[in-house]
């Protein structure tokens, strides 16, 4: 049986709900990155240090969204065939390793250096790649999914705001036009083709998914359940059956995320964030540089213009990423190397609390 919320919070959904919309749709317009989260995160976070107590989010509806995100993230790995990945499968693994491992490190520096932030979430705030899905996930390990999403997204900014103005200067003139139409948030995508048989898998991915990734022992099944699903479906679905989930769909899923974080805000947990923010910055552009360096050498290594090398390493920002990829010519390499990233990225956050604990018994 579903309860209903109290009348005190039905107003205050009844203001979050389409102030977040109205807002998230000014910010999209304006090509922030993650509008509708940082919208919803703002608008549910306002009234929730208001209200001074927690705005909850209804259970169904928040693994409807945690379904969505899988579906979305899942989605550039259906578009990716073997062929593509093949020749840069060692770089692709070597450099993951070493820029998630640059993340890992960072993430550790962080919580030594602040101590009110767990190793968890400091490795999940600080993996490269995966903004949307790192706060659920957080959540789902026990991390401060507070903390996390507001250091992803603004990680996420800064690498987003910054990547066409460093295209720039890899790009020579005639392209440079073209990477400067891409903005901060990648180019316009192309229109959405309604199907309903699709539409009624996507409902079933997003809603099914999370018992399945149970079923498999999948950790933060919510995610990586419908993730697994869209890859498997992608490889037996006829072309006409996109399992690119409709717009409003993709909105409702970001603003429950928005809504997530926003809503558990309280004024301890937004000074603890104010408190290390200095801290927090400084690693994010410290990350940045150290993937640029990775950067670098992987372009010497598969002898690929700076540009590529830079795009195939840069921590975050995937549909900045590929946009500018795109319009600036750039080759396979980015494609592969984000997309090897991205599995292991995945992987890697889930099994983070195995591994943290596997290290201490291994230190003694």
């Amino acid at each position: 049986m579903v309860s209903l919320p109290d009348r005190s919070t039905a107003r205050a959904w009844a203001a979050v709900a389409p102030l977040s919309v109205a807002a998230g749709a000014l910010l999209s317009h304006w090509r922030v990155p993650a509008a509708w989260i940082v919208a919803a995160i703002a608008v549910s976070g306002a009234v929730a240090l208001g209200r001074g107590r927690e705005l909850r989010v209804n259970t169904h509806y928040y693994r409807f969204g945690r379904g969505i995100i899988g579906i979305m993230a899942g989605l550039p790995l259906v578009g990716v065939t073997p062929g593509a990945l093949a020749p840069f499968l060692l770089p692709g693994l070597l450099f993951s390793v070493l820029t998630l491992g640059l993340g890992v490190a960072v993430g550790l520096l962080l919580a030594r250096s602040q101590s009110e932030v767990s190793r968890e979430t400091g490795v999940l705030a600080m993996l490269p790649g995966g903004a949307s899905t790192m706060p659920i996930m957080a959540r789902d390990l026990g991390a401060d999914y507070r903390f996390v999403a507001l250091t992803q997204y603004l990680r996420l900014l800064v690498v987003s705001v910054t990547l066409p103005l460093v295209a720039h200067l890899f790009t020579p003139p005639d392209a440079a036009s073209a990477v400067g139409t891409v903005g901060a948030m990648g180019a316009a995508q192309e229109g959405y083709h309604f199907h309903l048989g699709a539409t009624a898998l996507i409902l079933a991915v997003a809603l099914g998914g999370d018992a399945v990734g149970r079923l498999l022992r999948l950790p933060a099944s919510g995610v990586l359940g419908p993730l697994l699903l869209t890859v498997a479906c992608g490889l037996v679905l006829p072309p006409e059956w996109s399992l690119e989930p409709p717009p409003v769909f993709a909105v409702m899923a970001f603003l429950s995320i928005g809504w997530i974080c926003g809503g558990g805000l309280s004024l301890p947990a937004l000074r603890l964030f104010a408190r290390q923010l200095p801290a927090t910055v400084a690693f994010i552009l410290g990350l940045m540089a150290l993937c640029a360096g990775a950067g670098w050498v992987l372009a010497r290594w598969v002898r690929a213009s700076g540009l590529e090398g830079y795009l195939a390493t840069t921590p975050g920002a995937l549909e900045t990423v590929l946009a500018i990829s795109h319009e600036g010519g750039a080759g396979a390499v980015v494609v592969a190397m984000q997309m090897i990233r991205l599995i292991a990225v995945f992987a890697l956050a889930g099994w983070l609390p195995r591994a943290l604990r596997a290290w201490d018994r291994w230190r003694g």
